[in-house]
This record gives structure tokens, sequence and C-alpha cells, in this order.
């Protein structure tokens, strides 16, 4: 299986001005959040990048792309009407070929030479089915996560048969059913916000928002809606990481995924002295009270 195509989608209501933002990369310089994620899925040998963005905010996205635009796409969810739906509004740009999917919310720090599109890509091009990554997460972040439930594959560590998709469950709903084999208790395989999804998935997304648009015309499609079908009709692996996923998104998200780029990167010796100097002056002032 070729994967030569990603989609990345930024057109959620809190997510479109994040990947504008300007963070300090591991190689000293100055980036987009937007230009980071181009990066990494050009890495992975991605040919086509396709943004799904809201009407109108082309403009500043294609500023902030510079030297890859000839390899950006652009297509508009009209509304926001889910994650699936945004996922979905890029079918013809996909044309039926399997693609790399991220979330323009996340950055994805690997401490090693491959990076996490390029293992993901990998691992379905070698699988020939859809592959999401995933990571163990503590239950108090469910909230934020759909998670998975599967079993092991035999002789392949971090690799499971996924057999349910869960949007966002409670811990209740997590404990009875999504709990796998050899995770810490608390603890559940939640998206990591990349996927490798193939035409099937675009597929099963076109038939629940035809079911929505049927039902009452309102429409909030997910993408784990469409991934928790998958399993009913092909083969669906999840991939358990070991590297680090940010969320811009949150309180703090900015602020954390700078600290995780800069101490993964050629500053890291700069930025540990220059936050053991902030926290002395701090005891200090503390002891001066």
């Amino acid at each position: 299986m070729h994967i030569a195509k990603a989609v990345i989608t930024v057109a959620g209501r809190n997510q479109r001005t994040l990947p504008l933002q300007s963070l300090i990369d591991r190689d000293g310089e100055e980036k987009a959040i937007l230009s980071i994620l181009i990066e990494e899925v050009r890495g992975a040998g991605i040919e086509e990048v396709c943004l799904v963005v809201r009407p109108g905010d082309e403009e500043p996205y294609s500023d902030i792309v510079g030297h890859q635009a000839a390899h950006v796409h652009f297509v508009q969810q009209p509304e926001p009407q889910g994650h699936g739906h945004a996922v979905y509004c890029a079918r013809d740009f996909v044309d039926g070929d399997p693609f790399l999917h991220l979330v323009g919310d996340h950055l994805y720090v690997s401490q090693d030479t491959h990076s996490c599109a390029q293992q993901l890509t990998a691992l379905a091009a070698a699988e020939a089915c859809a592959v999401s990554a995933v990571q163990a997460t503590r239950e108090t972040l469910l909230p934020y996560y759909g998670a998975i439930g599967g079993r092991r594959v035999q002789g392949q560590p971090g690799l499971y048969e996924v057999e349910t998709v869960i949007e966002k469950p409670t811990p209740t709903v997590a404990e009875q059913r999504l709990v796998v084999s050899g995770l810490r208790a608390g603890h559940y395989l939640c998206f990591f916000g990349m996927h490798v999804l193939t035409r099937t998935v675009m597929e099963i997304l076109g038939d629940l928002i035809a079911a929505a648009e049927l039902r009452d015309g309102a429409m909030n499609v997910t993408l784990a809606e469409a991934l928790a079908l998958l399993p009913r009709r092909e083969r669906y692996l999840a991939v358990e990481q070991q590297y680090s996923r940010y969320d811009v998104g949150v309180k703090y998200g900015l602020l954390n995924a700078q600290l995780a780029l800069a101490l993964s990167g050629s500053d890291r010796e700069q930025v540990l002295t220059m936050l053991l100097e902030l926290l002395a002056q701090r005891e200090l002032a503390e002891q001066l009270r």
C-alpha cells in the first residue's frame, strides 16, 4: 500500500488560528505550527497535502506554507459539522487512495531519527490496512480523546487489532468496554491525533453523513463514529506510540509544546539553564518574603 497523500484538518471552531501560531522548532528556527506539521508529513514521503479550512482562511494559511505551497491544496468545510465531516470534505482530493491524517492542533515529538509520521506510514504500508496511532493515557484525560479497545497482535509489541472505538468515553464506560491487557490500571489507549485511513473510512463517513441529513439535517459526525464501524468491514490496527503528542489547544498547550520541542532540539542545554535560573529566582523570592 503506497501512501502519498495527507489530510490535515484545521477548520474546527477552536482550531482555526492555532496552526498559525509560531514556535521555535528543534533546530532553533521560528516556524508556524502548520509549517512544522507539513514538514512532518513531507518527511514521511507524502507528496501532496490537503488542508481542510473554513471559507476565507486560505490566504493566511497560504502565507504560512511558503516554499511548500506547490504541494499544498485547500478544500473548504463550509460549516463546523464535526471532525468526521471535515475529513470527508477531502474525499475528492483523496480519490480513493489511502492517506495520512493529522489534526491541526497537535504537535508530535519523536526522540529518534524517524518521525511519528514516518513510522506510522511505514507500518500501514507493510500491513496494508488502516492504522491509528494511540498512546496509553490516564483516565482523567478521557474527555479529550477517542479511545480504542482490542487485542494484542501476537509477536508484534505495541500493535493491536482494534475491536471497539468510543469518542471521549467516561471512565465507567472505558472500564467496561476498553480495558486492554498489559496496560497500567486506570490507563487506556487513546488516539494520538494521527491515522492512516483507507477508502473504506471515506465510504463509511459518506453513509453516516447521508443518514444524518435524512434524519434531521443536523450534523456533528465524528471520525470516531466511522472508525467504530471499520472493524466490521476490514482489518484495522492501532499502534502504541512511545513518543509524545502535544495538544496546543488546551490551557498551557502552546507552552508545553514549545518546551518539548526545545528540550528535544539543538538548544536543549541553553533552555535547561534558563529554566533552572527561573526556578532559582523564584525560590529566592519565596525565601525573601
